[in-house]
């Protein structure tokens, strides 16, 4: 028998974003689920979300696996009668400087994470959120989607494979009542960004908190009448990242080029 609650299932989740964002869900009355490689984190997000009063399942989960992401998303899904309204690809990894000076495995391992991590949620997924009224998913680009960024040059690219991807899913999985959207950060105050150093951390700083984001993809998953009624998908989050996007809509491609590698300090 389906339940009555609305579920979430969360790759990444034990820190950062994903774990600000399972958090943010339980206190809305979802059943979250919490899927990462970090198990010990895990527990303690699980122990949270039962002191918040929801129900939590969490799992080990290596996104670039395709098996074990169809089993941990079908165990999810069918401990909730088959029910999934929302699929948040959050996992990814960041490694920044010059590319030549970046190790080529290291470059594709990013590549497996933020891009094939996020076709196998999705590919996992689709039974499921197609079975579900009103399902949604949630991508993790980044303001980095806007316009290549020199030393983030691997990581820029996957975060425009997944604004290529969502957008053409959004067009075809709108004939299964499927919305899917990208929600697009700057820079974040993360283990992630830890020891990130770049022209652009120079220039623009790392001002956003997990809890911002979290609180946009929340956001974006419920939309106002406006954003609905104009079919947003892309969701730029924080004033730097939403000036950059309306900037980078009107400017002719010379001047984009331009501020960013002045952003860049290049």
């Amino acid at each position: 028998m389906t339940t009555s609650k609305k579920s979430v299932f969360i790759t990444g989740a034990a820190a950062g974003i994903g774990r600000a964002t399972a958090l943010t869900f339980a206190k809305k009355g979802f059943i979250v689920g919490g899927y990462d490689i970090d198990e010990v984190g895990l527990k303690t997000l699980a122990d949270e979300v039962d002191r918040l009063g929801s129900k939590a399942v969490v799992g080990h989960l290596d996104v670039t696996d395709p098996d074990e992401m169809a089993t941990r998303v079908g165990e999810f899904a069918d401990a909730n009668g088959g029910r999934l309204d929302v699929m948040i690809n959050n996992a990814g990894i960041l490694r920044a400087g010059r590319f030549e000076e970046l190790d080529v495995a290291g470059h594709h391992r990013e590549i497996d994470i933020n891009t094939k991590g996020v076709v196998n949620g999705l590919y996992a997924a689709f039974p499921y959120l197609r079975k579900t009224p009103n399902s949604v998913v949630a991508n993790l680009s980044s303001a980095s989607a806007i316009y290549g960024q020199a030393e983030l040059a691997n990581y820029s690219a996957t975060k425009f494979f997944v604004r290529g991807i969502t957008e053409a899913l959004d067009i075809e999985w709108h004939r299964y009542g499927i919305r899917v959207i990208a929600i697009w950060p700057l820079y974040v105050q993360t283990a992630m960004t830890d020891d990130i150093k770049t022209g652009t951390t120079d220039s623009l700083g790392i001002r956003l908190t997990a809890q911002d984001v979290a609180d946009a993809i929340a956001n974006a998953i419920e939309p106002s009448a406006l954003r609905r009624a104009l079919h947003q998908v892309h969701f730029p989050v924080g004033a730097q990242t939403k000036a950059l996007t309306a900037g980078s809509r009107f400017s002719p491609a010379w001047l984009t080029r331009l501020v960013n590698k002045r952003l860049a300090h290049q």
